[in-house]
């Protein structure tokens, strides 16, 4: 976010146009909590992981009075377009300011769950799946000295993306992710087939959100089924912070700067994405009317790397 964040900032003041900075998101915004930035506020962040506006959950945003309380301030601030930076919540959050209260909003996608519609990549997805490719490759190397199967849960919610794509670079023998059955007893016969062609270590990827459950939940049903020494490694938050990866700079910086001249061509209700390597502008309410569906065909790109 903070590449974005510099983005915006930096773009905006190439055009003339004041900004300010609203701290802790839709609570800030409901307080009044923002403070002018320029091109130095932002300079030396684009390497930082996380946001220097810091972040919030606000739930007297989703009631009428709360979202009176930033439109007000929206106002008093003098503020004539808001560019909100964030996921599925953040945009329904903007769309509300801006068809209830007639408020210029745009919407950047920043999730590294990479599940909004609209945008091929969200903020934070590469670098998330980075941290968790370089968690799969050493313990693949304790796995490997053990003889060992390693079960590695990564975050994602309802989404696989960071499940399969981490699976896939990594090279493992099975991934579970919720957007496709998950059959144990298959996942089973696999591990054994694969012992009895010689191999000694596997490792499986499974996505928070799979139906057959937590990675300690399946680590425990393989071995009632097979009787295998499991080793389970759940990475939880470790896969939101760090330094962002070159690529997700760079999206940030796109995205951001396409947010600007949204705003500037007087767009509104919009959120920007990227498709295909173009920058594309939707209306927000595009990112839950539309579901973004997983690329399967890289799963069975992986069944098929496995065997």
């Amino acid at each position: 976010m903070n590449a974005c964040i510099r983005a915006v900032v930096r773009k905006a003041v190439y055009e003339g146009i004041e900004v300010a900075g609203v701290r802790r998101g839709f609570a800030g915004l409901m307080e009044g909590e923002a403070s002018p930035l320029n091109a130095h506020s932002v300079s030396g962040i684009i390497h930082q992981g996380g946001t220097i506006l810091r972040t919030a959950r606000a739930e007297d945003f989703l009631t009428e009075e709360g979202q009176g309380r930033a439109s007000d301030s929206v106002k008093k601030l003098a503020i004539e377009g808001v560019i909100v930076i964030g996921g599925d919540g953040s945009f329904r959050g903007a769309y509300d300011l801006n068809k209830k209260w007639q408020i210029p909003t745009v919407g950047i996608p920043a999730t590294i769950d990479n599940d909004i519609a609209g945008s091929d990549l969200t903020i934070g997805f590469v670098t998330a799946l980075n941290t968790a490719l370089a968690a799969v490759d050493k313990l693949r190397d304790t796995a490997t000295s053990h003889d060992r199967l390693f079960i590695v849960e990564v975050m994602g919610r309802t989404s696989g993306y960071i499940a399969l794509w981490a699976g896939l670079a990594g090279g493992v023998e099975e991934i579970l992710i919720p957007e496709t059955r998950t059959d144990l007893d298959e996942v089973c016969r696999k591990l054994e087939e694969g012992r009895a062609r010689g191999k000694t270590s596997s490792i499986i990827v499974v996505a928070e959100g799979d139906e057959a459950g937590g990675a300690f939940e399946i680590g425990e049903k393989i071995r009632e089924r097979i009787g295998y020494e499991i080793r389970v490694a759940v990475l939880g938050h470790l896969q939101r912070g760090g330094s962002p990866s070159a690529l997700d700079r760079i999206l940030a910086t796109r995205l951001g700067a396409e947010a600007v001249d949204v705003l500037r061509r007087g767009e509104e209700g919009k959120m920007v994405g990227l498709i295909s390597n173009e920058i594309e502008v939707f209306p927000l309410e595009h990112a839950w009317q539309e579901k973004k569906e997983i690329d399967l065909r890289f799963y069975q790109l992986s069944q098929i790397m496995a065997i």
